[in-house]
This record gives C-alpha cells, sequence and structure tokens, in this order.
C-alpha cells in the first residue's frame, strides 16, 4: 500500500541546479527518517543525505554546503535541493523512508529512483 514516488531529475549542466522530491503515499501512521540515497560503484547505495521528523539532518561529505535535504511532514514529502551540481553526481538517485503504518511498526520503503544527469 505504501509507495514513494520521486521526481525532479534530469540531465543539468555543470554548475546547474535540480530539486528532487519525494512523496510518501499510502496508509501512513508516520515518518519517523527520510533521505537520498545515490547508486554508487557495484550498484551499491550511498547515502547523499537524511532528515529526521523533527529536522535533524546529515549529508555526506561530498555534498555538504551544495545539496540541502527538507520535507514537508504534511505532506510526506521529502526534497532534495541540488546546487552546484557536479559530472561526479551523475547517477541515479533513490528516496527512502522509514515509517510505519496503521497495522505495521516502522519499516523502510524506498523509491524507484530518479536519474541526474550532470553534463555539458
Amino acid at each position: 500500500q505504501v509507495q514513494l514516488v520521486e521526481s525532479g531529475g534530469g540531465l543539468v549542466q555543470p554548475g546547474g541546479s535540480l530539486r528532487l522530491s519525494c512523496a510518501a503515499s499510502g496508509s501512513i501512521f508516520s515518518i519517523n527518517f527520510m533521505g537520498w540515497y545515490r547508486q554508487a560503484q557495484g550498484n551499491k547505495r550511498e547515502l547523499v543525505a537524511t532528515i529526521t521528523s523533527s529536522g535533524i539532518t546529515n549529508y555526506a561529505d561530498s555534498v555538504k554546503g551544495r545539496f540541502t535535504i527538507s520535507r514537508d511532514n504534511a505532506k510526506n514529502t521529502v526534497y532534495l535541493q541540488m546546487n552546484s551540481l557536479k559530472p561526479e553526481d551523475t547517477t541515479v538517485y533513490y528516496c527512502s523512508a522509514a515509517l510505519s503504518t496503521l497495522w505495521q511498526d516502522t519499516s523502510t520503503y524506498w523509491g524507484q529512483g530518479t536519474q541526474v544527469t550532470v553534463s555539458s
């Protein structure tokens, strides 16, 4: 029943900006944690940024000062504002949420991924 739908990916020039959005839908009771990960070497997902329900954020060193994560709890949506994009940022970005439903305790859900390409 729970789905995470991402949007906002695309092609941008180096130094440009994009804003990714991820909306969680379904019978959600509460969202404890939301974040963004990206596909890395070996098809592994590395942490980009996370945010708790209280607004505490955490960023990977590679994106500090360039990316900003935020959330709208009322809309069950998390955003990733990506500025000063570099070619190295090119990959698939995934939204993740640790949430509980009306019938289950906290579990982790993942979005389908959205492609970000930084190129001239």
